[in-house]
């Protein structure tokens, strides 16, 4: 097997046959950076975090108009329309929002899938995508049901090759993040609004909540059982005061631009905090922001991130001297991102021989379109439609653990079956090729004897292009 169809395949996107396989695979890896675009025209054209945060604001507007949703009516709302006026009024509002959610998510996704398939930068996507998911959002929510993209194009493509810490805190004080996680209305017990609301006896009292704080801990750094719930509690109180400007109307709230990153002083809860055994003493919104700078460099952090970087990369069960290599790079580097996917792409084991990990949905299909030379959707593919039909739709995982990184998930025989349909309908819209020279030509290396002639005596060259596309070499990168 050439090194080359191991970092076009393993490291990359998939081959295209309109491209040459690169020479020095591993100077290859490591030059997409320098091509790399954070924002593309692409991204540039789509509405962006703040407009898709007004969207919501005015989704809540509506919802308060005509007394749905359990959204609680504010002081100025007009009184809602009753009977059969409120009935349609919902219904038309209904249709409307859903028919702009619809139009955004696949905005949204046609541009993530354009990028994908046409990149010069394919390991520098594909770090996207895994980036994306370790930070995961869904979008099945209706604070967030147009934050997916956003929260990708704007909180990770600019970070992915500079430090964590960066990363991580660009995400924390996303809107999609905030509103996923519940953080935006987040107030500290003993905050000045809690004391006011307190006072003047308000049917509806502040709180705080932990959601935000037990994922940065469990998900984003230090990984399951190496925190506490005295963890969760003093980086929740933190945290409290981190907020998004205009959605929401409240006594002794700051105002700001719908989507921007607020800190509101008067939701903070004050006073220490002790978080990983260190003690946090700051003031306001400086006290959250070194706790996200300490949990960054800590060096269970540094092994959590190594073992999902070697794990969605080398092999379901990561060879444990190699995440053991890449954290200590990590922590030399002071959680410099880099450095580590050097280390990666220089490690002995990322070019070990047979290929060990199986494509998820989304990898598979960006692979077998890449393959069969399509730079773009055609306007007749119903992608995020096949996506669900495949079992992943995008930024839609269920839960911020988001989608899981091993076999055991997708290989199962129904999903196997569900791709060779999905096989069929993509090698439809392929432009006519041979298979066979096809084959060749994006298996570099890889290609077995078995599957060249089983493609070889295919009744159609749509047929021989379905079956390269679910073969055993093709599956697994």
């Amino acid at each position: 097997m050439s090194i080359a169809a191991i970092a076009l395949n393993r490291f990359g996107l998939g081959a295209r046959p309109d491209a040459t396989a690169p020479a020095d695979p591993r100077a290859w890896l490591i030059a997409q950076f320098s091509a790399f675009e954070p924002r593309p025209a692409i991204i540039a054209a789509l509405p962006d975090a703040a407009a898709m945060t007004a969207q919501y604001r005015d989704n809540l507007r509506q919802l308060r108009q005509v007394g749905i949703g359990g959204i609680p009516r504010q002081p100025g709302d007009p009184e809602p329309p009753k009977g059969a006026e409120a009935q349609a009024l919902a219904e038309a509002q209904q249709k409307a929002r859903r028919e702009a959610f619809r139009a955004a998510y696949a905005g949204q996704v046609r541009a993530r899938l354009a990028l994908a398939l046409a990149s010069h930068a394919p390991f520098a996507e594909r770090l996207v995508h895994f980036w994306s998911n370790h930070f995961a959002i869904s979008t099945d929510k209706l604070a967030t049901a147009t934050m997916g993209g956003p929260h990708e194009f704007e909180a990770i493509r600019p970070h992915i090759a500079g430090r964590f810490s960066d990363l991580l805190l660009a995400v924390t004080r996303h809107p999609a993040m905030m509103f996923y996680l519940d953080q935006a209305q987040s107030v500290g017990p003993g905050s000045l609004l809690a004391e006011v609301a307190r006072r003047r006896n308000a049917p509806r009292q502040p709180g705080l909540n932990e959601n935000l704080a037990r994922e940065i801990l469990e998900l984003h750094t230090l990984g399951a059982g190496h925190y506490t719930q005295a963890d969760v509690a003093g980086l929740a109180r933190a945290l409290t005061g981190w907020s998004i400007g205009g959605f929401v109307r409240r006594p002794l709230g700051l105002d700001a631009p719908p989507g921007q990153f607020i800190f509101q002083p008067a939701w903070h809860e004050p006073g220490r905090v002790t978080v990983a055994g260190k003690t946090y003493a700051q003031d306001g919104e400086a006290q959250a922001r070194a706790i996200l700078d300490d949990l960054a460099l800590h060096p269970q952090t540094a092994r959590h991130l190594a073992t999902k970087l070697a794990r969605h990369f080398i092999n379901d069960d990561p060879p444990p001297h190699l995440v053991g290599r890449l954290a200590a790079t990590y922590l030399a580097n002071g959680g410099a991102l880099l450095p580590v996917y050097q280390a990666l792409i220089t490690a002995p084991e990322a070019w070990a021989t047979p290929l060990a990990k199986f494509k998820n949905p989304w990898d598979w299909t960006v692979s077998a379109m890449r393959a069969l030379g399509l730079n773009d959707a055609p306007g007749n593919a119903r992608i995020a439609p096949m996506l669900n039909e495949l079992g992943q739709p995008i930024w839609r995982p269920g839960s911020p653990a988001g989608w899981p990184d091993a076999a055991s998930r997708w290989a199962a025989p129904d999903a196997l079956l569900r791709r060779v349909e999905v096989a069929g309908r993509l090698a439809s819209l392929a432009p006519a090729a041979d298979p066979r020279a096809l084959a060749a030509r994006v298996l570099p290396g890889v290609l077995s004897a078995t599957t060249a002639t089983a493609i070889a005596r295919a009744e159609s060259p749509a047929e021989g292009m379905a079956l390269l596309l679910v073969s055993p070499e093709f599956l697994r990168r």
